[in-house]
């Protein structure tokens, strides 16, 4: 199976972001939403959980995946091509970066924050932008 995950790597917040400072995502109604469930995973557990982590427990929560499936579940989840962190509201729309450590274990950081700028300056970490919310 390949990995799916980012190592040593920063994810900045997309160009087309809308706010200059990072807000937390809200619930619609009584529902959480993919972003709430991505930035509650994170935020609550800085440096538990790799990208396949979050990914795969916000799809099983989503599809009540019970606890006996998972395994098997998770293996056919990656089976097939999941769209990345890259294209989370969480940089795009929320002004989260999202830093991988050396294991691949991530923490969120506010654009205007001092650590999501010590990221940006530092050069032995791998920098990428979330996608664009909209095309150029």
């Amino acid at each position: 199976m390949k990995d799916n995950n980012y190592y040593g790597t920063f994810i900045e917040v997309a160009e087309d972001c809308p706010v200059a400072a990072a807000e937390i995502p809200k619930a619609k109604g009584d529902a959480k939403t993919v972003p709430v469930m991505q930035y509650e995973l994170i935020a609550n557990h800085p440096y538990r959980y790799t990208q396949e982590d979050v990914l795969f427990e916000v799809f099983a929560v989503r599809g009540e995946v019970p606890e006996s499936e998972r395994s098997a579940s998770r293996e056919t989840f990656f089976s097939k091509g999941q769209p990345c962190l890259r294209a989370s509201s969480l940089g795009k729309r929320y002004g989260w970066g999202i830093h991988h450590d050396a294991e691949g274990k991530m923490a969120l950081y506010a654009l205007e924050s001092a650590e999501y700028q010590a990221f940006l300056r530092d050069e032995t970490v791998k920098k990428v932008k979330a996608m664009r919310s909209k095309r150029v």
